[in-house]
Parts: structure tokens; C-alpha cells; sequence
């Protein structure tokens, strides 16, 4: 019976034996594609300028990894398409008042540093382009405060008219002139691409429906979040849904915070990292001296997945626990 069989059609390999139809390209895609809607509503609030920062972010992105890839003699790794996916997540990361050399900049260090330095994809321990938005706090912390108005950016001198953010009014310990509307819709100032919330909420739905992302560490990061703002705002439902709709945490819990490389591979692990994530967040908010948390929250929690995947990690089958190998040798 052996002997009929073509071994030539079979493949050795060790567990597990996982088939998907999802490529790293296609998924990489898929999330692209997911963050347009939001990206558009950013160029349309935050004007033209927003449009050339997106193009910048992505040809820097493209060009480090194209150039770093030459240099170091391996092959050209951009038709993965996660330099496509780092690039865009910079620029919705950033002010429209940050000077196009300083996103390009942050780009490179990104893509070398970050992640080339590290293996390449899926040796990075951070998500990329969080990392280029600390690198950015650190380098130019005045412009990366300091945002346009929605609607009043014009064609290239979106430093015209300049507008705090809902997060700190809040800080301030004031929700006056604030709506949830506009927050909902994105018409307030803020990076380019977290401002609309509708739109990245319904982007992270169409990653779920489409089984790119699972839903567990979005959903517990935001509702941890939404939770530990309402008794922290005496109580207040309106309070935690400014809280959940303002700042990056749409974007960070659904495009960031899901990323494959840096995340909990289990379920049980992503609830872990979800709740890490809003406590930090919160703790950031409503402690630190910066109104927003998100950034730095997903990066601790990058950091602590090696641990939690270690806590959390799932029984062989057949395995057999320490205690009950010591009781058998008794």
C-alpha cells in the first residue's frame, strides 16, 4: 500500500500543521485597505497636507527597507508588504504640523532599527510604527503636541490655526465645548488618522469579519478603558465615551495592539494583554503628565508578551504536569 503512495506529494513539517488561505502579503493588504477610510477622513479634515504626509511616511518606509535590504545583501523583502502597512500607521500617528523630514526620519528608524535589526518581520519585539512615534515624542515633542485645527489646515500651512486635542481638555479637568459627535466622526483635533472613530471602529469590524484579527484584546482594551473612565470621571457615561472615542485608542486597540509579531498568540493571552493595555492607558490619562496613553500602553505590553504567552501557554497533548513526573518517580 506504501509503495503506491507519491512522496513526492507529501510534505514533512513539525507541528503544527496550520493551512490558511492568509498570506503575510494579503493580510498586510487587508489591514492597508481597512485603514484607508480613516486615512481619507484625515486628509479631508486635516487638508492636503495630510495627503503628502501619508506619501512621505510610505516612500521613506519603502526606500529604508529597499535600501537596508541592498546594503545588507538580502533579499527585497517590500512585496510582504509590511513596510507598506508601517508607513501609514506612522503618518496617522502624527501631527499634520510635523515637518516632513522628521516623519521620513522616523520611518527609517522604524523600519532599520526596529525591525531589521531585530531579523525583520516577525523578529521585531515592539510594533514599528509605535515605536517611530516614541522616537518622535522624544526628538520633537513640540510639534508632535502641537495639532491643526479640523478644516482650517489649508494646502501646506496646516500651523495656521492650531487646536487642543479632547483628551487634554480633559485633562484639564473640563469636558466644556466638547461633543461627542464630532468625536465620533473625527472633526477634532488630533494625529491624522485617530481623529474618526466611526471609521477605524469599522475597519477593526471588517478585520474581524474577514478573521485577520480576533476580537478578544480590541474589545477587553476598550471596555477596560471605558470601565475604569467611568469611575474615574464620578461616574459619568458621557465622560467614558469621550474617553473611548478620543485620542488613538480606536486605532491603537484595533490596527496596533493586534499586530501578529507583538501580541499574545493565544485568546486567554489576549484578554491578558487587553486588560494591560486599558489599565495603562487609564493610568497614563488620568496620572501622568501626558494626556494620551495608548502608545506608550501597547509598547509595555509588547515588551511583557514573551511573559504572558509563557503563563498562559497551552498544554501539549500528552504532556504531563512537573508534580505528577516527581509523584511517579516516588
Amino acid at each position: 500500500m506504501m509503495d503506491n503512495i507519491n512522496v513526492q506529494n507529501l510534505t514533512v513539517s513539525e507541528t503544527p500543521h496550520i493551512r490558511s488561505s492568509h498570506k503575510t502579503s494579503s493580510i498586510m493588504l487587508e489591514v492597508f485597505l481597512a485603514l484607508c477610510p480613516a486615512a481619507m477622513a484625515g486628509i479631508y479634515f486635516f487638508g492636503f497636507r495630510a495627503l503628502i504626509m501619508i506619501v512621505v511616511s510610505i516612500a521613506s518606509s519603502l526606500l529604508a527597507e529597499t535600501l537596508y535590504n541592498k546594503i545588507a545583501k538580502k533579499k527585497n523583502t517590500i512585496s510582504d508588504c509590511s513596510a507598506l502597512l508601517t508607513g501609514i500607521l506612522i503618518a496617522m500617528n502624527v501631527s499634520v504640523v510635523m515637518p516632513f523630514w522628521a516623519v521620513a526620519l522616523s520611518a527609517a528608524f522604524a523600519i532599520i532599527v526596529v525591525k531589521q535589526l531585530f531579523g525583520g518581520l516577525g523578529g521585531n519585539f515592539m510594533n514599528p510604527a509605535l515605536c517611530a512615534r516614541a522616537f518622535l515624542m522624544a526628538s520633537f515633542l513640540g510639534k508632535m503636541t502641537s495639532f491643526a485645527q479640523p478644516m482650517y489646515s489649508g494646502l501646506l500651512a496646516a500651523d495656521a490655526v492650531t487646536s487642543a486635542t479632547p483628551l487634554a481638555i480633559m485633562k484639564e479637568g473640563s469636558t466644556k465645548g466638547l461633543s461627542l459627535l464630532d468625536m465620533f466622526i473625527g472633526k477634532t483635533g488630533g494625529c491624522i488618522g485617530e481623529t474618526s472613530a466611526v471609521l477605524l471602529i469599522l475597519g477593526g469590524i471588517y478585520l474581524i469579519a474577514r478573521k485577520i484579527i480576533k476580537p478578544h484584546l480590541p474589545l477587553t482594551y476598550i471596555a477596560v478603558v471605558a470601565i475604569c473612565s467611568y469611575f474615574l470621571g464620578g461616574f459619568s457615561v458621557e465622560y467614558a465615551l469621550m474617553q473611548i472615542l478620543s485620542g488613538g485608542l480606536m486605532l491603537g486597540a484595533f490596527f496596533m495592539a493586534t499586530d501578529y509579531v507583538t501580541s499574545p498568540m493565544t485568546e486567554k493571552g489576549m484578554v491578558i494583554a487587553g486588560i494591560i493595555c486599558g489599565l495603562l492607558t487609564v493610568a497614563i490619562r488620568h496620572y501622568g503628565g501626558y494626556p494620551e496613553g495608548v502608545s506608550y500602553a501597547i509598547l509595555m505590553m509588547n515588551a511583557a508578551t514573551p511573559l504572558i504567552d509563557r503563563l498562559v501557554k497551552v498544554k501539549r497533548f500528552g504532556e504531563v504536569s512537573s508534580w505528577k513526573k516527581k509523584e511517579a518517580v516516588r
